[in-house]
């Protein structure tokens, strides 16, 4: 999952009908893409919208010097939601084939998006004559979209987790913002001064709700060097020691401590929304959700810092990494697909355009520093002018950050099936952290049956 990520801050509401660009549809044949003339139309969805005016300006900024550039295309910009892909939501519209013609989607979707039939071949058509800097995109990221040798999206953005701190927090209740926890046990001491501090303070704070739960549980039990499925895919690995453990550390703090806060049962805008009230010490995610913290929910970027992922009495084995891209929708033609494509080369991975604008961003107060996304391969050309550019307009404090680029641990990517997955967990991850009698034996029995269902009937 991508806060956002990533799970990424990149729409605030949804929007009943098309959200329409800055350009006029023109006029249309009878499949509705091309006309008489060779104009192309497609529909592209993730438009910010509300609150975040100046995403929604650049983005029409964008929509309209790329038209400008590209006379025959037209850019329609569609909003589908908080999250641009709210699980639920977006299994609906792939069930309805309502997707646009440039549908955004999690890494974890492939296997949902082509169970659903939706998907489109687009392998022939990604090149570096529709995507200047292809050849300098990681190849494990295109990997991610390939199925049989086959590529159905194009990634645009890319994470991987730690833990989050707010140093406001930590310096109140007495501790080292120089010195992060480095194990759970570390989480767990500092998670109780904080939370001591009062006033509806949760020291730590984790997901349980919207297949969240199963997202962070995922990413922890990989931290205990854990795998969530067998090697070949066909079974659940996570009713064991590491996964016993993932939810015992929970439950302890949870009702051992009285360090986690009343309020449960939290998805993604829940626990943003507490933590930009600073009622939040530490929790696990990205990097960009220091930017939903900020543009979304009104934190203040110098509060939040970031470490590696806690290990259970060491440094972690593993986390989990992730990410985002675009699909396209079957059915569209080559016109489609290729104009399609130069969108994505404009606004996703081009070095000082779009979301690599930072000379724009900077005065906007839009984060340039994070550490990630980190699309172009080391060494590449594109990540060089990428690392440039974000040295040279960075402002955020990025020796926030500086722990959890030292450290890395090893990442690892998310399970195939994997939202079907996460809502399964969700289960488990709530029941720790709503019923101080949970079994914790008896809710990994359960979910593992229920993993091990899901994997026999997807084959």
């Amino acid at each position: 999952m991508s806060l956002p990520h990533y799970r990424r801050a990149a729409v605030v509401a949804l929007a009943a009908s098309l959200g329409l660009s800055l350009a006029a549809c023109s006029t249309k044949s009878d499949d509705g893409s091309t006309d008489a003339k060779g104009k192309v139309t497609i529909t592209v969805d993730c438009m910010p919208v509300g609150s975040q005016k100046d995403l929604v300006k650049n983005w029409n900024d964008d929509v309209a010097e790329f038209q400008r550039q590209n006379p025959t295309i037209t850019i329609k910009s569609v909003s589908v939601g908080e999250q641009c892909n709210n699980p639920p939501d977006f299994t609906a519209r792939l069930a309805g084939g309502t997707v646009t013609d440039l549908f955004y989607g999690y890494m974890t979707d492939l296997q949902q998006v082509l169970d659903s039939g939706q998907a489109m071949d687009v392998t022939e058509y990604a090149n570096k004559n529709t995507i200047p800097t292809w050849d300098s995109i990681d190849p494990a990221l295109k990997d991610v979209f390939t199925d049989n040798g086959k590529l159905y999206a194009i990634p645009t953005k890319n994470y991987s987790m730690g833990l989050l701190y707010n140093k406001a927090l930590f310096q109140q209740a007495g501790l080292d913002v120089n010195n992060p926890p480095k194990t759970w046990a570390d989480v767990r001491a500092a998670a109780k001064k904080i939370s001591a501090l009062g006033n509806g303070i949760a020291g730590y704070a984790d997901y349980s709700a919207g297949n969240t739960g199963g997202w962070h549980f995922t990413a922890e039990l990989y931290a205990q060097g854990g795998q969530m499925v067998t090697a070949d895919g066909k079974k659940a690995d996570f009713n064991n020691a590491m996964g016993k453990q993932v939810l015992q550390n929970l439950k302890d703090m949870r009702y051992g401590d009285n360090s986690m806060g009343q309020r449960q049962l939290l998805g993604w805008g829940d626990l943003l929304t507490l933590a930009g009230a600073g009622k939040v010490g530490m929790f696990v995610g990205a990097p960009d959700a220091t930017t939903a913290i900020v543009t979304q929910f009104q934190g203040k970027y110098q509060d939040w810092a970031m470490a590696p992922m806690p290990g259970q009495d060491a440094p972690a084995k593993g986390t989990l990494g992730g990410g985002e891209g675009y699909f396209f929708k079957k059915g569209l033609t080559k016109e489609q697909v290729e104009a399609g494509l130069k969108w994505l080369a404009y606004e996703k991975l081009t070095p000082g355009k779009g979301q690599f604008d930072y000379a724009r961003a900077k005065p906007q107060n839009q984060p340039v520093g994070l550490p990630q996304p980190t699309m172009f391969a080391v060494g590449s050309d594109a990540q060089k002018q990428e690392l440039e550019l974000r040295k040279a307009n960075a402002n955020v404090p990025v020796e926030n950050f500086t722990a959890f680029e030292a450290s890395p641990a090893p990442i690892k990517g998310e399970p195939r099936n994997a939202q079907a997955i996460y809502a399964v967990l969700d289960a488990a991850m709530s029941g720790v952290l709503t019923n101080p009698n949970a079994n914790v034996d008896a809710l990994l029995k359960t979910a593992e049956s229920k993993v091990n269902q899901l994997l026999a009937s997807n084959g």
